[in-house]
């Protein structure tokens, strides 16, 4: 089988656990790098229209042929389906937190006044800069190694995802953990998806972790109702406690200083469709009191 990816060391990491569990049931697989437009661009994810254009190329490769399965962050992949390609499994979810990796140990409450602080999504930037007006938040790209490499240089923290440092083997560079409730993340943040062409489900579909499906497609649905982009300031969070899902979204306008939130919680034997019904609630709820109004909506991606 052959298994698309990024060629950056997070893409490879992540692809890595997906070959190895295909390699326990005995199928043999080659991994095939493509290069993305987000991978070659300098442009801010938000200005190349978000983490979207890290999906294109590798979706191409699929449709030709090239490959029989594909593999992406969920969290960069556009709500909207595409057209003869299916997501045939989604892997049990890693940490879903961001984290704050900063020099001499300092968290987001000491960081001194002015502090630069780096970033290439406009979410996290709302959330630091309701948190600390003070500080000077500046647009960042590349993989996380070129990241982390900027702290004691010229910037003196950055937020990263606990996920990928953690599939990387850095979570030594973490100086602070942000708690879900105060600090929701990107939806589906921590889950890999793998695509191949509709039909073909069965090459990957024993890799699918029912539970966390339900978790992340709650949160993506409310994505996709916000008509949100996937690197507009939102944040969601689902999970599952004593047969209840739950599941809390936020809008936040770029510059932190306006929030609004919406949380929503139903039984799961109660409906056929819960994590889509929860979703409609918790979407209606946040345009009725004008998420459209402080966010940059309209614009599914």
């Amino acid at each position: 089988m052959r298994i698309g990816t990024r060629g950056s060391a997070l893409a490879m990491a992540q692809t890595t656990t997906v070959v190895r569990a295909l390699e326990k049931s005995g199928v043999e697989v080659e991994l095939v790098t493509i290069t993305t437009e987000g991978d070659t661009s300098k442009a801010s994810l938000a200005s190349l229209g978000g983490t979207g254009v890290f999906a294109s190329a590798l979706r191409d490769a699929l449709m030709a042929g090239r490959v029989d399965a594909i593999v992406h962050s969920l969290k960069d992949l556009p709500t909207a389906g595409f057209p003869g390609l299916t997501i045939a499994a989604i892997p049990k979810r890693e940490d879903a937190r961001d984290v704050l990796c900063a020099r001499d140990g300092l968290t987001v409450d000491t960081l001194p006044v002015g502090a630069k602080v780096g970033t290439g999504s406009p979410r996290r930037r709302a959330q630091l800069l309701k948190r600390r007006p003070d500080l000077d938040v500046v647009d960042i790209r590349g993989n996380v190694d070129t990241r982390l490499g900027k702290i004691s240089g010229e910037l003196d923290a950055v937020i990263l995802a606990a996920a990928g440092l953690r599939r990387l083997g850095r979570l030594d560079a973490v100086t602070e953990f942000f708690g879900i409730d105060g600090w929701p993340t990107a939806p589906g943040q921590g889950a890999v998806a793998i695509e191949v062409r509709s039909g073909e489900e069965k090459l990957v579909s024993a890799l699918d972790h029912k539970s966390t499906r339900v978790l992340v497609e709650a949160e993506r649905e409310v994505l996709a109702l916000l008509e949100a982009g996937c690197s507009a300031p939102v944040g969601a969070n689902a999970f599952v406690d004593d047969g209840l899902l739950f599941l809390s979204a936020r809008v936040y306008s770029l510059d932190g200083t306006s929030t609004l939130t919406s949380s929503h919680a139903l039984y799961l034997s109660d409906v056929k469709q819960p994590g889509s019904e929860l979703a409609a609630r918790v979407a209606r709820e946040l345009l009725d009191a004008g998420a459209a109004a402080i966010a940059p909506l309209g614009s599914v991606g």
